[in-house]
């Protein structure tokens, strides 16, 4: 009986023990809590959560926006306001810099270029410190023509397929060839690429593989009759022949 009072004596001991470890863990845990040292605490939303600027409604991170042509910022320089000037984004992507080459920014977030500047003012002055700010943008958008009920220009807001652009425009007449849509992307500033989609197959079968997500600028094409032949590439200055004169 000795023996088995011993052991749960000791059993006892170590289970007392163990709250005792528990209960000064826990009064640690709450004397360094913010609130204890006089801090506010912080939310997983003010921490940069589900509500945050940068981040969507689920938490993902939003895309950044990107310079693109007609874009324009203006440049500050804290200790040096003779260098201050407002750029606009050319349609070759370039801007004109003062005291520095012609710069190609299409494609830099604010902050990129904000960076980049710095860099190349340094052999001009000492240690300067610039402030970008984007001015005005050309909201992204994209063009639908031909047999549609509303042909017209629309915003591109987020990712947006063709079959989508098309159901914006409020969907194809009773006329049109959607076996042939045409969809003109920019290739340079120069040229355009033309490609085909049979959105009439899409739509039987079901299948949105071939589907695909538009980009600023681009041109949706729906015609009336049957396409015997079209140019992969075309020049710009014939686009406007696929446009409805009296869409915009």
């Amino acid at each position: 009986m000795s023996s088995r009072l011993q052991t749960a004596r000791t059993i006892a001991g170590t289970v007392l023990l163990l709250f005792q470890i528990a209960a000064g863990q826990q009064s640690l845990l709450k004397n360094s809590s913010p609130e204890a040292e006089g801090q506010s605490s912080v939310t997983p939303d003010e921490a940069g959560g589900a509500s945050s600027p940068d981040h969507d409604e689920m938490g993902n991170r939003r895309p950044l926006y990107r310079l693109r042509q007609s874009d324009t910022v203006d440049i500050n320089f804290s200790f040096a306001p003779e260098f201050n000037q407002t750029l606009t984004v050319r349609p070759d992507g370039f801007v004109s810099l003062r005291e520095l080459p012609d710069a190609y920014v299409a494609g830099l977030t604010v902050s990129e270029l904000q960076r980049i500047l710095v860099t190349w003012y340094a052999s001009r002055l000492h240690q300067p410190e610039i402030t970008v700010t984007l001015k005005d943008f050309e909201r992204p958008y994209f063009i639908v023509s031909g047999q549609v009920a509303h042909p017209g220009r629309y915003e591109l807001r987020g990712p947006l397929m063709a079959t989508e652009g098309v159901a914006i425009a409020g969907g194809l007449t009773d006329q049109s060839k959607h076996s042939q849509v045409v969809l003109f992307r920019r290739y340079s500033d120069e040229e355009v690429q033309a490609r085909l989609l049979d959105m009439k197959h899409m739509f039987n079968s079901r299948n949105l593989q071939e589907d695909l997500q538009l980009k600023p600028g681009d041109v949706l094409f729906i015609p009336q009759n049957r396409i015997s032949k079209i140019r992969k590439f075309l020049p710009m200055a014939t686009l406007s022949t696929y446009l409805n004169p009296t869409q915009f």
